[in-house]
C-alpha cells in the first residue's frame, strides 16, 4: 500500500504549514465545518477506525459515547507515547503536526468540543516546540482559535508537557495529570465519556487515530475502510525493532502478515542469526513464536493468534535473546514505572523483579518458577487499570514458552545461551 500518513515525512519542510497546505491540508477541516458534527461522527463510525493507542476501540463509538447534555467537552489527545518500542507518534508529531492538529480540531468540532489538550510525553521537548510553532501556524492563518474559516466554531489547542510517568499513557491517570494531579487511575465507571478532565465529558484518543480522521473525512468512510480487513480498515503504523536489519516505522494495510512486514519492509533478522520469538505489539503483550509468522497484522488477526496487537511496537527477537533476562529487564522497567495505587501492582512488580533477578544471577530455585507463576497471577486482572495485566505479561509469557531457560538457568546456576553480548558484561552485575 502506498503511505497515506507518513508519504512526506521525508520531504525537508513537512511539518511547516505551507508544504501542508501545498498537500490539501485543512481541506478536510473546511469540508468538515460544512456537515453536522453528527454527520461526522457518522462517517467516523462507518469508516470502522479503531483507536491506535492499543485497545482498538471503534473511535466513532467513543465519540457518540461523550455526553452531549454537558459542557463544556473536550479532546484529550494521548501523545504520551511511553510503551517500550513503540515510536509511531513521535514521527507524525515531528514530521506531520498539523495532520494532528487538522484532526484534533475535527474531533472537537464533531463532539461539540471547544477545547483539545495534546498531552505529550515530557522526554519529547523538541516535539513539543514543533507542536507549538505549528499550532502558532494554524492559529495566525483562521484554522484554530474564533470563527475558524468563518463557520462560527471556535476550537483551541493547547500542549501538556507530562513529567515522564510511563503510567500517563492510561487515558484515566492521563486527565489527572492534565488536571495537575499525580498520574494515578481513576475507578471506571463513571468513564471518560461522561465524567473526564475537570468533570466533564471527555473523549482521549491517541495521536494516530486523530491523524485518520481528516483522511476519514476528505476520501469518505467507504475509502478507508477498504484499506484493510473487516472491522480494521485504514492503514497502520508499525514500528519494527530489535533483531532486525532495517528497524523503523512502516506504513502498510492490515492486511499484510507479521512476515511481511519483519522479512519484507525490515530486511529480515540480522545474518548469520535466527528468528526465536517476536513481541507484536509492545512490551506488555504474549510473545508469538516463528511459526506464528503468517498471522494477519491486524486487531483481530493478532488477538487470534493468542496476542494483541497493542501499539503495533513489533520487536524481533533472536536465538540469542535470553528469556529470563528479557523478563527482568521488562520488569525492572514495570517495577519503576508503578504508580503504586494498587497493592497487587505495587508490591507484586517489585517481587517479580526480585525473583527473577535472582534466577538470573544463577541463584534460583526451582520452586521460584512455580512462585513468579503465582504472584504474576494475583498481579493479572487485579488492578485499576492494565498496567497489571502489562507488568504480569512477560513473566506469564516467557515462562509458558520457554520454561526450559528458567530451570537451565536454576540447573547450571548461569545462562547457558552463548550471547556475545553477556560475554562484555562486568562478572556480578544484572542486565
Amino acid at each position: 500500500m502506498e503511505p497515506i500518513l507518513t508519504k512526506y515525512v521525508r520531504e525537508p519542510n513537512s511539518f511547516t504549514l505551507d508544504f501542508y497546505l501545498q498537500h490539501e491540508g485543512y481541506d478536510a477541516l473546511k469540508l468538515a465545518l460544512t456537515k453536522k458534527p453528527d454527520e461526522i461522527i457518522e462517517m467516523v463510525k462507518a469508516s470502522g477506525l479503531r483507536g491506535r493507542g492499543g485497545a482498538g476501540f471503534p473511535t466513532g463509538m467513543k465519540w457518540q459515547f461523550v455526553d452531549k447534555k454537558s459542557s463544556p467537552r473536550y479532546i484529550a489527545c494521548n501523545a504520551d507515547e511511553s510503551e517500550p518500542g513503540t515510536f509511531k507518534d513521535h514521527l507524525l508529531m515531528e514530521r506531520n503536526p498539523h495532520l494532528l492538529i487538522e484532526g484534533c480540531a475535527i474531533g472537537c468540532y464533531a463532539i461539540g468540543a471547544k477545547v483539545a489538550y495534546i498531552y505529550i510525553r515530557g522526554e519529547f521537548f523538541h516535539v513539543q516546540q514543533i507542536l507549538e510553532k505549528a499550532i502558532d501556524e494554524a492559529y495566525a492563518r483562521g484554522f484554530l482559535g474564533k470563527n475558524i474559516q468563518g463557520s462560527g466554531f471556535d476550537c483551541d489547542v493547547y500542549i501538556h508537557r507530562g513529567a515522564g510517568a510511563y503510567e500517563a499513557g492510561e487515558e484515566t491517570a492521563l486527565l489527572e495529570s492534565l488536571e495537575g494531579k499525580r498520574a494515578q487511575p481513576r475507578n471506571k465507571p463513571p468513564f471518560p465519556a461522561v465524567v473526564g478532565l475537570y468533570d466533564k465529558p471527555t473523549a482521549v484518543n491517541n495521536v494516530e487515530t486523530l491523524c485518520n480522521v481528516p483522511l476519514i473525512v476528505a476520501k469518505g468512510p467507504a475509502w478507508y475502510s477498504a484499506l484493510g480487513p473487516e472491522k480494521n480498515g485504514g492503514p497502520k503504523l508499525y514500528c519494527i525493532s530489535g533483531h532486525v536489519k532495517r528497524p523503523g516505522v512502516y506504513e502498510a494495510s492490515m492486511h499484510i502478515t507479521l512476515r511481511e512486514l519483519i522479512e519484507g519492509h525490515a530486511g529480515g533478522v540480522r545474518d548469520g542469526h535466527t528468528l526465536k520469538a517476536v513481541i507484536p505489539g509492545g512490551s506488555s503483550v504474549p510473545i508469538l513464536l516463528p511459526d506464528q509468522l503468517d498471522t494477519q497484522a491486524s486487531f483481530d488477526g493478532i488477538q487470534k493468534a493468542g496476542s494483541l496487537l497493542g501499539s503495533a511496537a513489533i520487536v524481533v527477537l533472536d536465538e540469542t535473546t535470553c528469556m529470563v533476562w528479557l523478563a527482568e529487564n521488562l520488569l525492572h522497567f514495570y517495577r519503576h514505572e508503578s504508580c503504586g495505587k494498587c497493592t497487587p501492582c505495587r508490591e507484586g512488580t517489585d517481587w517479580l523483579h526480585q525473583i527473577l533477578r535472582r534466577i538470573e544471577r544463577g541463584e534460583g530455585q526451582m520452586k521460584d518458577l512455580d512462585l513468579l507463576q503465582s504472584v504474576a497471577d494475583n498481579i493479572a486482572g487485579k488492578t485499576l487499570c492494565a498496567f497489571g495485566d502489562a507488568a504480569a505479561t512477560p513473566v506469564l509469557t516467557t515462562l509458558k514458552h520457554f520454561r526450559h531457560e528458567y530451570e537451565a538457568h536454576v540447573n547450571e546456576g548461569r545462562c547457558t545461551l552463548p550471547a556475545t553480548w553477556r560475554a562484555r558484561q562486568p562478572v556480578g552485575t544484572t542486565h
